[in-house]
């Protein structure tokens, strides 16, 4: 290929790459010497990432209570039904089992509320 071949390929190229981000949305912005552009948009995602962390908060919240207010012995019982049950018990016997954080935030709310 000659040169000018080569850079008109990749121009063709760039501007399929670009007009393949625009058409997931796209914004006109004005450049410092006035030409109005369009930009392709950013994808943003369904879920926040605001939203997914307070949800894991609030699951080990949950854990946290549930193992201060059952104790450990309690808690454990539980759990260890829920593995001798289905496979979706078991997951979540898996999920629900006692971690250092749920431990740490227990020991937290005994000292807070008992």
């Amino acid at each position: 290929m000659t040169g000018k071949q080569l850079e008109f390929d990749q121009r063709v190229n760039r501007l399929n790459k670009k007009h393949q981000k625009m058409s997931r949305g796209y914004r006109a912005t004005m450049r410092k010497d006035g030409l109005v552009v369009m930009k392709p948009q950013r994808v943003r995602s369904a879920v926040p990432a605001k939203v997914l962390l307070l949800c894991l908060l609030g699951f080990f919240a949950f854990k946290a209570f549930l193992l201060s207010n059952l104790g450990p012995s309690g808690y454990q019982y539980r759990v260890d039904a829920l593995n001798t049950g289905t496979s979706v018990e078991q997951a979540g016997a898996w999920i629900m089992q006692i971690d250092p954080l749920t431990k740490g935030l227990s020991a937290q709310l005994n000292k807070i509320l008992y």
